[in-house]
């Protein structure tokens, strides 16, 4: 029996991991083994009127022609043709995955992975470090964001591509890569040894902000000050990150909300600014989160709206009885918010007029079906997508922050983002 869930996807390029959001099911369906060169089943598509015999022309001449026989491998040869025929719908979404980028999936969605810990990006063709995880083995090596990755195991990695810096740096715990890097302002190289290891991550967290806020004639700088230790006037903001939508995400979810809520129940309402939430950098995950996390904060009604090929409709509504309904509150997103994330901070918008502060965001608007196949292969295929209570489809376009504020490169110190919807929990009070 196939087991489906849906899901709402984006790739998103971690050296931890990468991948998307699975959760696949099984599903039966033949397969045929290569063992060698010659297949029996090449008719077997002639049954649907397809004539292959092109492929399988292709196929002779290689196995006759080519140069380098050992790089001819049947099972990698069948599945960059599926990969192929997948790939030539022009859907991003759509693709199949080899036993090993499947199984690399399920291990992002469950939050666990081994690898260095550390978010990777391209920059002007360099591989450069985001940000290396807490408590990771790229932060107790001293990798810094910032860092330029030059090398890799001594190969150099200009003109590398996300994937092939991904592949080339994860690995099993216990096992070592060395790094060349270059560090933001130096021109000379160091050499950094990163011991591999399981890295967990946490779906979400919290923070308790102590902040002093006052009038300021300077109009660069915030009007609430963050502050090491409380004062008589400082106020508490309650920051709750949200970092994906994953196997465990309601659950971690649902420890932190009734840890908040009693740190909150503890502080008279005159000492509480309100709440920010951040989905930045939030690639996604599972349809069904979204609506969980949404209903932390809506009391009722429609969360999101789910239209499929045929036309047909289904609405997924407020599916519990959340407890942050009443905490003013400011979310934050960035181009890295997808998908699930995107419905959350466009539903809050929609349904409570919440303020949304920083980037415009990615722009996922479809779900997937997710499969597991034959011999730990997987797929997932496009098959519906998703609208807002107010009907928009925000596929392409993304969602439109509030407040537009980017984050300063050369600034790493000061979250800009963050500090602007603190100061708009304090102008709302």
């Amino acid at each position: 029996m196939r087991k489906i869930r849906n899901l709402l996807i984006l790739f998103t390029i971690v050296i931890l991991a990468f991948g998307s959001g699975f959760n696949l099911g099984k599903k039966d369906q033949r397969v045929v083994s290569v063992k060698s060169a010659a297949i029996s089943d090449k008719d077997r598509t002639n049954q649907k009127g397809l004539d292959f015999s092109l492929f399988w022309d292709v196929w002779d001449r290689l196995y006759s022609n080519y140069l380098d026989k050992s790089a001819l491998e049947p099972q990698k040869m069948i599945y960059g043709a599926i990969s192929g025929m997948v790939a030539s719908l022009d859907d991003p979404y759509t693709v199949f995955l080899t036993p090993s980028q499947n199984k690399e999936a399920k291990d992002d969605l469950g939050g666990k992975f081994e690898g260095i810990g550390a978010q990777l990006g391209v920059k002007d063709k360099k591989i450069v470090v985001i940000a290396p995880l807490k408590k990771s083995p790229a932060e107790t090596a001293g990798l810094s964001a910032g860092d330029w990755i030059v090398k890799v195991d001594g190969k150099d990695t200009f003109n590398w591509t996300l994937p092939e810096a991904v592949a080339k740096i994860r690995g099993p715990k216990g096992s070592k890569v060395m790094l060349t890097i270059i560090r933001k302002d130096e021109e000379k190289s160091r050499e950094v040894e990163v011991l591999r290891d399981e890295i967990k991550v946490a779906s979400v967290e919290w923070e308790k902000i102590t902040v002093d806020c006052q009038s300021v004639k300077n109009s660069d700088q915030p009007q609430c000050v963050r502050k090491d230790s409380d004062c008589p006037n400082c106020l508490t903001v309650y920051y709750l990150k949200l970092a994906r939508f994953g196997d465990n995400t309601n659950a971690e979810w649902t420890k932190i909300v009734n840890e908040v809520v009693d740190s909150k129940s503890k502080l008279p309402e005159s000492k509480i600014l309100g709440l920010v939430f951040d989905v930045r950098n939030n690639p996604g995950g599972y349809l069904a989160g979204s609506v969980y996390i949404a209903s932390e904060f809506i009391k009722d009604g429609t969360v999101v709206m789910q239209e499929n090929a045929d036309g047909t409709k289904k609405t997924y509504k407020v599916n519990r009885q959340g407890k942050l309904t009443d905490i003013p509150m400011v979310a934050l997103m960035n181009k890295g918010s997808a998908s699930a994330s995107e419905i959350v901070a466009g539903t809050l918008k929609v349904r409570k007029n919440i303020p949304l502060v920083g980037e415009t965001s990615f722009g996922k608007g479809t779900i997937q079906e997710a499969q597991d196949l034959p011999e730990g292969a997987g797929i997932h295929i496009t098959t519906a997508k998703w609208l807002l209570p107010d009907n928009s489809n925000l596929n392409g376009d993304g969602i439109k922050p509030d407040v537009e504020v980017t984050n300063e490169e050369s600034n790493p110190d000061r979250d800009f983002q963050l500090e602007k919807a603190v100061d708009i929990l304090y102008e709302k009070k």
